[in-house]
């Protein structure tokens, strides 16, 4: 006789999420029109994600229009290879990618985080298959109080979680408190972040000789990633691989546009 506990409890589950669902039912995470679950995409937002695929730089991860054969690499890594490994990112940033990204950034739309780092694995496969700890970018602790979270720390976690990887959010502490990097052109923000990240003595175990994934949240120009690589790289990682939810590739921003990431 089938055991009728496994449909009992199931049952029970739903009728305990109904009240939930009732109050605060689910939204889509774009424009917040209703969906039938929490962190879809409806109809009109889901055209509007572009995601990025093969083929792509093997070091960047910036798309290319046409295959140029394994293991081709950008201009960009040729002429200014960056400290870490490997960058991957799960979608370009613009359109509804954007919305999330701010959502979860500045009105503490936490709830994304979960959905954002699904489509982050399946983009940074090949990174978490090596990867021996996972590390985010961290925020200024005067930072961190205005903000009350760290968007970046968030997808790590369930980055982590999900791949079932070590996750070490103190791993890296940022120094000094730097200006925001929105708005700023590529060698302000390279000179913003620099010398801003520190390994302190505690974490050195949990980075020295292994391979460390770092994830934030968006790509603009990688001077900030690149900064968060050097300090790891100095305190003995054996490398360093990048994952973040967005990239913003050429085109995302239009004239005049502020550039508010």
């Amino acid at each position: 006789m089938t055991d009728p506990m496994p449909q009992i409890k199931s049952l029970a589950l739903a009728a305990m999420r109904w009240p939930a669902q009732i109050l605060f039912p689910p939204v889509c995470a774009g424009c917040r029109r209703h969906v039938s679950q929490p962190g879809a995409l409806c109809a009109a937002c889901w055209p509007r994600l572009k995601f990025l695929e093969k083929p792509w730089c093997a070091v960047m991860g910036t798309p290319f229009s046409q295959d140029m054969g394994e293991g081709f690499l950008s201009a960009e890594a040729i002429v200014s290879p960056p400290p870490f490994a490997r960058a991957r990112a799960a979608v370009a940033y613009s359109g509804v990618a954007r919305q999330m990204v701010q959502g979860l950034k500045y009105h503490d739309r936490t709830d994304l985080a979960p959905w954002m780092a699904r489509w982050m694995l399946r983009a940074g496969a090949e990174l978490l298959a090596d990867a021996d700890v996972v590390v985010p970018v961290p925020l200024h602790w005067r930072r961190f109080l205005e903000r009350r979270f760290n968007q970046s720390a968030e997808l790590a976690r369930t980055v982590a979680a999900m791949s079932g990887l070590p996750f070490e959010p103190d791993a890296v502490r940022r120094v000094k408190r730097t200006r925001q990097q929105v708005g700023l052109p590529r060698q302000e923000r390279e000179d913003n972040v620099r010398a801003a990240f520190g390994v302190p003595p505690a974490s050195d175990i949990a980075v020295r000789g292994r391979r460390v994934l770092v994830v934030d949240d968006v790509y603009t120009t990688g001077a900030t990633v690149s900064a968060v690589a050097r300090a790891l790289r100095k305190s003995g990682a054996k490398a360093v691989d990048v994952l973040t939810f967005a990239r913003v590739l050429p085109g995302d921003f239009q004239p005049g546009e502020a550039q508010t990431i």
